[in-house]
């Protein structure tokens, strides 16, 4: 043994300072790893939609349904296995309306209690006594354990079992334990959670997903590109900010900005009142859902704010190209491209006539300049975005538990793509002489992400940062998009719609093939026989017959149109992934209502459930990354046992 491993052991030891404390911690890690392996949950793209996101949290992906049909399918009727799982998702909420309507309320309760009880003794199989005592409230603890480890099978024990029950219904204590068993029950049905990007945008929720994600016992998110603009606007990056704005002002949905993070909107209401007055912005209505939560005033103003940051991103996104030529996005500079006298525009070799040509902050001799008046607008947003107390929270949420790309279990997950060749080969970008590719350059712009928003005593290396992560949002080299162009400017200024193409990356035509995902998986080490790539992004159109299933299996594209924006193209609301101990199930999701009438009429997600793979023998936890970072642990409280006892080390 070398002085190294040696120095290293006796620092363990102040840890397990006896040879029992060392004996005891080996006993109880080697018993962990035979438990069966945790439950896994994947969701990507749920775009802001707060209430179906929060229901698919609180049912675990239906697999809470589906264990109270395993359990009570002959002895409980479908309404009242509906109730209970309404329960379950919904304990505060629910618990009063069905005491009101049963008959008897105290054998409804020791019932209830009864039902509860044997779910949770299912759910905690798979976990240690510890793990679920650290889930408990302190006042119950005690109780709760009682009522799931003890055999009330047992004819000495039903007495006593039966007693706990009847007491705490009897002291009025039922509600009380109702809540926590069902909450408790949510807890341990998911033991990890799987974000795969684009939690912003499109609807108005993200914030309030945030708030839940952060007090979730166990979760790993890998970012879209919609994230990375949230995250580059806190950062400081004023063309991120731009588009975040544009984006909320599109799809009417400010409350994240305004109610959500305390960015007030007010800057630019007000230029946009005094600039736009003129102009009836019909280009620029906002898409709601449901016009008339707005007046006819109230959207015409938010069209007119909306013009305003359209043409305010644009001439910054100009500068940014401008001031990071090796991005090679000269081809979007468009404003130069503008004869603003004829009011027409020329893309290559075409010209066409613009559907508004009213630009009163643009200078045609320096079209990329702000205005003064824009520059003081710019100003104040960017002040309210780095000084947002909960947007910073979340954003360091969001790189502290986040990533480009995440390795669990043998699955590559990653939101959108890794950009190919059309020859199948990974495309490079060149950077100062050198090139990345593949796994080199999602971990180069990872890095550089984090540069961008964590440097503080280096502006230009802060600068390069923060444009990375407008360069993650829109470039065509860009793993998070993984498009040749975003045609904003051409949707809303041309008509002919040739111009509003968006070609995708060769990624998306070859990720079909097996050969692709086993040479993707193979470049980030892992066994393409065995592992699977995990990701979202572009939306699986399952009503024209596409499958989220690719590459014979090796592949699972879980973007189903969880936003509701999507849904009217995808045909349904979204898919979420479950790996557990016995294989993966895919479900696909069928649109969420709304909370109140989850709790009221007991409107379930509707879902249908696919099981994809079945493992041969039932997966362990020493089948896990953490069985082997557990095994790890075990070796070296082995070799610190051998210390002891060969008097290298003395116990304390």
């Amino acid at each position: 043994m070398d002085d190294s491993q040696l120095r290293y052991l006796r620092l363990l030891s102040e840890q397990y300072p006896t040879i029992q404390a060392a004996s005891n911690a080996m006993i109880r890690l080697s018993a962990l790893l035979q438990l069966p392996k945790g439950t896994e949950h994947f969701l990507s793209d749920v775009h802001g939609e707060y209430e179906a996101f929060r229901h698919v949290i609180k049912n675990g992906a239906g697999s809470i349904w589906r264990k109270i049909e395993e359990m009570f399918g002959s002895t409980l009727s479908k309404k009242e296995q509906r109730n209970l799982a309404t329960l379950i998702y919904y304990p505060e909420q629910k618990l009063p309306l069905l005491l009101k309507t049963v008959p008897d309320q105290t054998e409804w309760s020791r019932q209830t209690l009864f039902h509860l009880i044997r779910l949770c003794r299912l759910l905690t199989s798979k976990y240690r006594l510890e793990t679920v005592r650290k889930y408990l409230p302190e006042q119950a603890a005690a109780i709760i354990e009682e009522l799931l480890y003890e055999q009330e099978d047992l004819e000495s024990k039903e007495e006593y079992y039966n007693s706990l029950i009847d007491t705490v219904v009897a002291t009025g204590s039922a509600p009380t334990f109702i809540i926590t068993l069902a909450e408790l029950i949510q807890r341990l049905a998911i033991a990890r959670l799987h974000v795969l990007g684009d939690i912003y945008d499109r609807g108005p929720g993200a914030h309030l997903i945030l708030d839940a994600l952060m007090e979730y016992h166990h979760v790993d998110l890998q970012w879209g590109n919609h994230d990375i603009i949230w995250m580059g606007a806190a950062a400081g990056s004023e063309a991120c900010m731009a588009n975040v704005i544009r984006i909320c002002l599109r799809y009417g949905h400010m409350e994240a900005l305004e109610n959500g993070y305390g960015i007030s909107l007010l800057p630019l209401a007000s230029f946009a009142l005094e600039t736009y007055t003129a102009d009836p912005c019909d280009r620029f209505m906002p898409k709601v859902l449901n016009k008339g939560d707005f007046t006819n005033p109230e959207l015409r103003l938010m069209a007119q704010m909306h013009k305003a940051m359209a043409i305010i991103q644009f001439k910054l996104e100009g500068q940014m190209i401008k001031r990071r030529p090796h991005y090679q996005m000269e081809h979007r500079l468009l404003l130069d491209k503008i004869d603003y006298e004829r009011g027409t525009i020329r893309l290559d070799q075409n010209e066409y006539p613009l559907l508004d040509t009213y630009f009163p902050t643009i200078d045609p001799n320096d079209v990329y300049s702000l205005s003064a008046a824009e520059q003081l607008v710019v100003d104040k947003l960017k002040l309210s975005f780095t000084n947002s107390k909960k947007l910073q929270q979340h954003v360091r949420f969001l790189f502290s538990k986040g990533s480009i790309y995440h390795i669990c279990n043998g699955n590559l997950l990653y939101h959108g793509c890794i950009a190919m060749n059309e020859d199948g080969s990974f495309k490079g970008f060149n950077v100062d002489g050198q090139t990345f590719a593949g796994k080199a350059f999602l971990d180069r712009v990872d890095r550089l992400a984090r540069q961008g928003y964590f440097t503080v005593d280096n502006p230009e290396q802060k600068q390069y940062g923060v444009d990375a992560m407008w360069f993650l949002w829109c470039t065509p080299q860009s793993p998070l998009f993984g498009k040749e162009e975003m045609t904003t400017f051409e949707r809303y200024f041309i008509a002919d719609p040739a111009t509003h193409v968006e070609k995708r990356n060769p990624y998306y035509d070859l990720r079909d093939q097996e050969e692709t995902a086993c040479k993707i998986l193979e470049e980030f080490g892992l066994d393409p026989k065995r592992s699977h790539i995990i990701n979202g992004h572009v939306p699986v159109k399952v009503k024209k017959g596409e499958s989220p299933i690719k590459a014979n299996g090796r592949m699972i594209v879980i973007d189903g149109g969880f936003s509701r924006a999507y849904q009217r193209e995808t045909g349904i609301a979204g898919y979420t992934l479950i790996s557990n101990s016995i294989g993966l199930l895919l479900a696909a999701h069928r649109p969420f209502e709304s909370m109140q009438k989850a709790i009221s009429e007991e409107l379930d997600i509707d879902s249908e459930t696919e099981i994809i793979e079945s493992h041969p023998t039932r997966m362990r936890v020493k089948d896990t990354d953490d069985g082997r970072e557990i095994q790890r642990q075990i070796d070296e409280l082995r070799e610190l046992l051998g210390a002891y006892r060969a008097g290298l080390i003395k116990e304390q």
